[in-house]
């Protein structure tokens, strides 16, 4: 399956921007079951300073937005061959040890929410662990759009029992490392069956499992990735993953409006 994607990211300032930079993370892998055919991205007032790829594996794009700016407006489209893996995405590849997928970080630092939810998992095996994990995540934090916070922690997002993509993605990882498993956080598109216009990118987990390497998990549609699926970026958590960070001086009172199409070609 051929997936085309649009992704337009637009920023307005109240006051111009005397300095401004931006980390982009929105260029799929191009590995395992995916192949990216043509990717562009496109900068209006502002200029990609440099490309490079960091320990994660990401491709990320360093745009300097032009000084007195009042819009910046970024756009990435291209092609994407994908198959369906079932989502087993396979061995790790470096230059990020293995072992570092254990590590916790603040957003996935398991409490006693989390202690829980682990000791009600139960499986013959790690697969099914896992899964019975993504069935658990799923009954644990109901999916319901705009409920909850981009900073919020497994912990927050288990008490409130409620959340989004990303929220469900911290928790399964902070399970899974509390499990003894590696795991981290991935960013990317999902192609919707009702509609192909979105309004902010996709996140799922992927734990590294005994003989199969990594696999996905979606515990917001509870399957594990299909050719669907895009893969953008991995990381410990959201930080690594983000599509956009960045920073800046001037420019009060930001505006921002995404537009993405998911299709298939």
């Amino acid at each position: 399956m051929n997936l085309t994607i649009r992704h337009i990211t637009r920023y307005r300032f109240e006051e111009p921007v005397s300095f401004g930079l931006q980390q982009l993370r929105k260029t799929p892998k191009s590995r395992h079951s995916q192949n990216v055919l043509r990717w562009e991205t496109t900068v209006t007032g502002g200029t990609q300073a440099l490309s490079y790829t960091d320990h994660h594996q990401n491709t990320v794009d360093l745009i300097e937005i032009e000084r007195g700016a009042q819009e910046l407006v970024i756009t990435c489209e291209g092609e994407v061959e994908l198959a369906d893996n079932h989502g087993v995405v396979g061995r790790h590849l470096g230059p990020a040890p293995l072992w570092l997928y254990r590590r916790v970080t603040p957003q996935t630092k398991a409490g006693q929410g989390v202690r829980a939810l682990v000791r009600s998992v139960s499986g013959d095996t790690e697969l099914d662990r896992a899964h019975a994990l993504m069935a658990a995540v799923a009954e644990a934090v109901t999916y319901e759009v705009g409920s909850s916070e981009s900073d919020w922690t497994a912990e927050e997002a288990l008490s409130a029992g409620r959340g989004v993509c990303q929220d469900h993605t911290h928790v399964f990882i902070a399970c899974a490392r509390e499990m003894g498993l590696p795991a981290r956080y991935v960013s990317g598109y999902l192609m919707l069956d009702h509609t192909t216009e979105q309004d902010a990118m996709h996140a799922w987990a992927e734990a590294h499992l005994p003989g199969l390497g990594w696999v996905g998990f979606d515990c917001s549609n509870s399957i594990s990735p299909d050719q669907r699926y895009v893969r953008v970026a991995t990381g410990m958590d959201y930080h690594d993953a983000a599509p956009v960070r960045g920073t800046r001086q001037g420019g009060a009172l930001e505006a921002l409006d995404v537009e993405i199409e998911v299709a298939q070609q």
